[in-house]
C-alpha cells in the first residue's frame, strides 16, 4: 500500500467531524473473508479459544493486547498501555495495513486493501461483539465521512538535513543508535512507516498522549523531513 493510501485513511479517521454513520458491510460476506483471510490464526464465535492469534470475540471496544494469556509482541502491549482500544477507525487501519498502525506487531499478514471487503470483515467481527444492535450507531464502531487529503501533502518530499535539525527533540526518548530501552527505536524506519505513524498520532489514531502533543506541534513538511532523515541515519 502506499503512501497515500495510508495517509489518506490515518488523516481521514479522526479528522473530520462525525456525520450520520454509514453502513457497514455485508456479515455473510464478511466470514467468507474470515474464512480466507483469519481463521488460520484466529477463531471466534461459541467456543472460541486462543490460538496463533488471540479470540475475537468482543473485539470492538476492547483494548489492545487484553486477551489474557496470550503472548503479545512488545508493540501491541505498548499501544494497549497507552490506551488503543479497537474502534472501527483503528481496525480499518490495522487490517489494512497492521505495521501503518503497530508498527511492531508479529502479526504476520500484509493487510486487506480492498475497502469493500474490510467492511464485510468487520461487519461479520460486529455480530460478536457486545450489543450488535446499537452499532454502527455508536462508538466504538461509528464511522466517519471520509474527506479527501490534498494531493500536495501526499507529494512532499522531505529534507534530511532540516530533519537533522529537528531530531534534537525525537533524541530525547528515542536513542539514535537504534537501541529500545523500554521506548521503541525509530532509526532506520521506512519513510512510509514514520509518516504514517506520525499522523496517526497527529489525528489521535495513536492514543500516546505525548506523541501526539510532539506531532500536533509538526507540520507535513516536518513530519516529512524527520521521516526522511531517520529512514538514512548513519549510527
Amino acid at each position: 500500500m502506499g503512501k497515500g493510501r495510508i495517509l489518506a485513511l490515518l488523516l481521514a479517521a479522526l479528522g473530520a467531524a462525525p456525520g450520520a454513520a454509514e453502513t457497514l458491510g455485508d456479515a455473510t460476506k464478511g466470514a467468507a473473508v474470515f474464512d480466507k483471510q483469519c481463521k488460520q490464526c484466529h477463531m471466534i464465535g461459541e467456543g472460541a479459544k486462543t490460538r496463533i492469534g488471540p479470540v475475537l470475540n468482543g473485539i470492538y471496544g476492547r483494548r489492545a493486547g487484553a486477551v489474557d494469556g496470550f503472548n503479545y509482541s512488545k508493540s501491541m502491549a505498548r499501544m494497549g498501555a497507552d490506551g488503543l482500544d479497537w474502534t472501527i477507525e483503528r481496525l480499518d487501519a490495522y487490517i489494512e495495513n497492521p505495521k501503518a498502525l503497530v508498527s511492531g506487531t508479529r502479526m504476520n499478514y500484509r493487510g486487506l486493501s480492498d475497502p469493500d471487503q474490510r467492511h464485510d470483515l468487520m461487519a461479520f467481527l460486529r455480530d460478536y461483539s457486545d450489543q450488535p444492535q446499537n452499532i454502527p450507531e455508536s462508538e466504538p464502531t461509528a464511522l466517519r465521512t471520509v474527506p479527501d487529503l490534498a494531493p500536495d501533502i501526499l507529494a512532499l518530499q522531505g529534507d534530511p538535513e532540516y530533519g537533522e535539525y529537528l531530531s534534537a527533540e525525537c533524541t530525547t526518548c528515542h536513542q539514535k543508535d537504534g537501541s529500545a530501552d523500554g521506548i521503541p527505536s525509530i532509526t532506520n524506519w521506512p519513510e512510509e512507516d514514520f509518516v504514517a505513524a506520525m499522523h496517526a498520532y497527529k489525528v489521535k489514531l495513536r492514543p500516546h498522549p505525548v506523541m501526539q502533543m510532539m506531532a500536533g506541534r509538526l507540520s507535513n513538511e516536518e513530519i516529512a523531513a524527520l521521516a526522511a532523515y531517520y529512514a538514512k541515519i548513519e549510527n
